[in-house]
């Protein structure tokens, strides 16, 4: 595939599920789309003929608590919007529209897999118009609480270093370094499932959220192991999971990221709080026509440094 090309899908792909908060039945369609269209998502199961649209951007983020929610002054559209994002990111797709009749997206298997499997189905296509990136030209951090975030310069596409740690046998300290490619996203990440903990299912419940989690969605851990009966896909899957998260939520700076994201301890209030102040610097960032790792970052070559830069401010969600 040409990486200086826009691109698409080839067809329509469906799929079909519930969602893991709301419990609803959902049916998500991913639409090609032209040159320039960007990631968009589309609600027509709003009743009255009604149809919503809002772009997969920072702006029309109005929620972070469990999932990344969209929507615009009319009040959120879309939840849990991350794993098709980072599914379309991951491969190296500019411009699809994203049709659901229902507030959130389907669960799936709590992974970004059957979202890679429907749209291999159907195929990419490769446009006539140039892709633009956004190129990081010097280091960026926030830190919210224990949770630090900071995003560099790097030469190669985006980058993604996974950090959790949790006071917890089954999990653990965890990490995970990553060049993001088609071919390393499908076999390294996009499998990893979802992720929650017994102890936390009465207040969940209680606040309207998890509705839908079950052991056919989601990693269930309990105060000693993991419950679901056929284990861990992977050894580290928590961690690859939260990188499957930042790759998602990532994709709402509007454009490829040329750049290191390095993540301690974050979640999707930290990702969207990291692109957030960096699309406000506007001396951090560049557009730019092609990936070329040779070009110079206007000097920049700084290595990852430590987390010394302010908190990012109000809480977001």
């Amino acid at each position: 595939m040409k990486v200086g090309r826009q691109t698409t899908l080839r067809d329509q792909a469906v799929l079909s599920g519930i969602g893991v908060h709301s419990g609803l039945p959902v049916t998500l369609t991913l639409h090609p789309a032209e040159s320039n269209t960007g990631l968009r998502f589309i609600s027509a199961g709003l009743g009255g003929g009604r149809e919503r649209e809002v772009r997969a951007e920072i702006g029309a983020v109005t929620a972070t608590e469990f999932a990344t929610v969209l929507g615009d002054a009319s009040g959120p559209l879309i939840s849990t919007a991350e794993h098709v994002l980072a599914a379309l990111r991951g491969l190296g797709i500019d411009n699809a529209v994203i049709e659901v009749d229902s507030p959130e997206a389907p669960i799936m298997d709590g992974s970004a897999a059957p979202f890679v499997a429907a749209i291999d189905q159907v195929g990419i296509e490769v446009l006539d118009a140039p892709r633009r990136f956004i190129r990081v030209l010097k280091p960026v951090r926030v830190q919210l609480g224990s949770a630090r975030g900071e995003i560099r310069p790097y030469g190669r596409g985006l980058r993604v270093e996974t950090e959790i740690a949790f006071d917890h046998p089954a999990i653990g300290r965890q990490a995970l370094a990553l060049d993001v490619r088609p071919d390393t996203f499908r076999r390294e990440i996009a499998r990893a499932r979802t992720f929650g903990f017994m102890r936390d299912v009465a207040k969940l419940w209680s606040a309207g959220y998890a509705l839908g989690a079950s052991f056919e969605n989601t990693v269930v851990v309990a105060e000693s192991r993991v419950l679901n009966a056929d284990g861990v896909r992977f050894p580290d899957e928590f961690v690859r999971h939260k990188a499957v998260d930042a790759i998602g939520d990532l994709a709402l700076a509007g454009a490829p990221l040329i750049g290191a994201y390095r993540t301690v301890r974050g979640g999707h209030k930290l990702n969207h709080a990291m692109v957030t102040v960096l699309m406000a610097d506007r001396s951090a960032w560049e557009y730019v026509d092609t990936p070329d790792a040779a070009r110079r970052i206007r000097g920049h070559t700084e290595p990852a440094g430590g987390f010394t830069a302010p908190a990012y401010g109000p809480d977001v969600s």
